[in-house]
């Protein structure tokens, strides 16, 4: 048996990742790697599968078959101890994959030979606070997200950074997202593209009513408190588009920068610019 041991989670929801995740595997066992599966992809790949917490105790990489969404997801839940993540992109875009589905096989050996480059990315570390105490507390890797919930109404959050009020917001919702999740809903939102290693945060409003209200860029080791008004109704904090949690009048959202980190493993000649040329579908030209 291998002392080299691979994970593998796949998106089973997607038709494509029953079709690749056994030439997956049995392309990395013929290299000489053992696979450990998640339980859902062991049903798939006809193999035991472990809990997924377990998964990352036991490998020294893990392969996410699937899209953005599921390296989200699977980051969530892997917890801080999770070995680098190489996605193979099965959705649409994939910013966070490293190589699309019909590339896979590259992958396979990119990671048999240890050749991969690892991406550092940074995490937030979301705190919703009530009556001076930390009720919940949760980490994201794109962005935490302040919106109204099934009121087509604006909402007001108050915003201070580093203890200095920066401005009432009077908009559809706030973004606060990391390097990682500037080419996210905070892309859409009018923010601008980070690069992984810039050291910032962007506080992205969502539809402001005043249009001088514009995207702010903050160091990312500023604290970032944000609180609803007395106005604000139907307030909903949700991470990294995961499910919402309902914030109320008087209660404290507080976002820093989290001191756990997600390694992302990529080819090695992966380029951000190139990337981003590629998914933005930016060709320098008019047309």
């Amino acid at each position: 048996m291998s002392s080299r041991r691979i994970g593998l989670i796949a998106n089973v929801s997607k038709s494509r990742s029953e079709e690749m995740a056994p030439p997956l595997v049995q392309a990395f066992e013929e290299r000489g790697l053992e696979v450990v599966p998640d339980e859902e992809t062991g049903k798939v790949v006809d193999m035991k599968g472990a809990p997924r917490t377990e998964v990352p105790l036991r490998c020294e990489v893990i392969v996410i078959l699937g899209g953005d969404g599921t390296i989200l997801e699977a980051q969530r839940e892997l917890g801080p101890v999770a070995p680098p993540l190489f996605g193979i992109n099965l959705g649409s875009l994939g910013f966070l994959t490293s190589v699309g589905g019909t590339a896979w096989k590259q992958a396979v050996d990119c990671i048999a030979a240890r050749s991969y480059r690892v991406s550092v990315r940074t995490l937030l570390r979301i705190e919703l606070i009530r009556d001076g105490h930390i009720v919940a507390t949760e980490r994201g890797l794109n962005d935490a997200v302040l919106s109204r919930g099934e009121f087509s109404r604006l909402i007001r959050l108050n915003v201070c950074v580093d203890g200095a009020p920066l401005t009432e917001y009077n908009a559809d919702g706030l973004i606060i997202a990391t390097p990682t999740g500037s080419t996210a809903y905070a892309l859409s939102a009018g923010g601008p593209v980070l690069t992984p290693e810039s050291g910032v945060f962007v506080i992205a409003p969502i539809c402001p009513h005043v249009l001088t209200m514009r995207p702010v860029i903050v160091g990312e080791r500023s604290v970032i408190e944000i609180a609803p008004t007395r106005e604000a109704t139907g307030v909903f904090l949700s991470i990294d588009g995961q499910s919402a949690v309902p914030v109320g009048l008087g209660d404290l959202v507080r976002i820093t920068r989290s001191e756990e980190t997600l390694r992302l493993a990529t080819l090695p000649d992966t380029k951000f610019f190139e990337v981003l040329r590629q998914k933005l579908k930016w060709s320098g030209t008019a047309v």
